[in-house]
């Protein structure tokens, strides 16, 4: 009996301590967080880095390039995602519609993203914006267009432009027509197509390519890719594009734009079945923090949903931003539509 009284304590403290360990590995388990992303690991990877330095949580990455929604669909309550970040306020809407969003109520992104870049209930937040420019040869005597222009007969032959079904000019198309009806939009494209150097396809960056090649004096593109092409190497195609150009920031002509600049927004969104839930909204704030917007800004062009963060030099040389005052969710309302107008008018072919 001495034996087992002696021993029986002894399995004790080690059961004890096993469990201590055990519940110690699934504390630590549960300090991560799963995020499924569109964007290119590389150019968020500096940005998570910084969150889990900041916060102890593991950021455990899936890219997705394309399917994000059926994924997540198809994965069902088991889904292990927690955020789910894409580009283009069209697919942030489709992942609410889908069903595989959630409401998250925090006071930090309420206070820190205006309401134009946030869903009225809390379903997805704005991360960074892309404002939608035009390119110009870099002596020419231009320094303010709108959007409209585009399809002045005085352009015939001289717009470059990538897909029109491509979602940066989906979403332009949809703003067109938020401001001013389908019918005068459908006017303007076809005047647009009509004014196109050459077929419409290719990148951004192909725009500044064929405008330095005098293929065309103006061109559609995003304002981000000008500091990918300014930074790049001395003497590299990159580089050589980028000096050829100067950026104007169009408006709309019509008044409800209040003389401001098209954007479209990268963003986020917390899971529906998240399993780390906090973790997902902890990461979500983050993003939007002045470390991390001023990362955003530096490291992959894109302007910062706060105001007052130091943007990179080529970018700052463009002069401030003001943006369109038409809400960026107003946009995904009327995608549907500009994309049957592409198709109708014949725009890509």
């Amino acid at each position: 009996m001495r034996t087992a009284s002696i021993y029986i304590p002894a399995l004790s403290r080690s059961c004890a301590l096993l469990a201590a360990v055990v519940f110690a590995g699934q504390a630590f388990a549960a300090e991560e967080v799963n995020l499924y992303t569109t964007r290119e690991p590389a150019l968020i990877q500096p940005l998570l880095d910084a969150f889990s330095k900041d916060s102890g949580v593991k950021v455990n990455t899936v890219f997705l390039k394309d399917g994000m929604l059926e994924r997540v669909r198809a994965e069902g309550a088991r889904s292990p995602a927690d955020v789910l970040m894409a580009v283009d306020i069209g697919n942030l809407v489709d992942l609410v519609d889908g069903g595989v969003t959630q409401a998250v109520r925090s006071t930090v992104l309420e206070k820190t993203l205006p309401a134009n870049l946030r869903d009225a209930n809390g379903q997805w937040f704005a991360l960074s914006q892309r404002d939608r420019v035009i390119y110009v040869q870099k002596d020419a005597r231009l320094d303010k267009l709108t959007y409209e222009d585009l399809a002045d007969p005085k352009y015939r032959g001289k717009v470059c432009i990538r897909s029109g079904q491509h979602p940066y000019n989906t979403a332009l198309i949809a703003a067109k027509i938020a401001h001013d009806g389908e019918a005068e939009t459908e006017k303007w494209l076809r005047g647009v197509k009509a004014n196109l150097g050459r077929k419409a396809g290719g990148g951004d960056r192909d725009v500044a390519r064929d405008i330095l090649g005098g293929i065309c004096d103006i061109g559609v593109a995003n304002a981000y890719y000008v500091g990918q092409m300014k930074n790049s190497a001395a003497g590299s195609d990159g580089r050589k594009w980028g000096d050829a150009i100067k950026v104007i920031r169009p408006t709309f002509a019509t008044v409800k734009s209040g003389g401001g600049t098209h954007v479209n927004i990268s963003g986020a969104a917390v899971a529906k079945n998240a399993p780390n839930r906090a973790n997902a909204v902890k990461l979500i704030e983050f993003l939007v923090s002045e470390p991390a917007q001023s990362m955003y800004a530096k490291g992959n062009y894109e302007y910062p949903i706060r105001a007052n963060v130091a943007l990179d030099p080529v970018m700052a040389a463009l002069g401030p931003l003001k943006t369109d005052a038409l809400p960026v969710a107003e946009i995904a309302r009327y995608r549907k539509q500009a994309s049957q107008l592409v198709d109708k008018v014949g725009f890509d072919n």
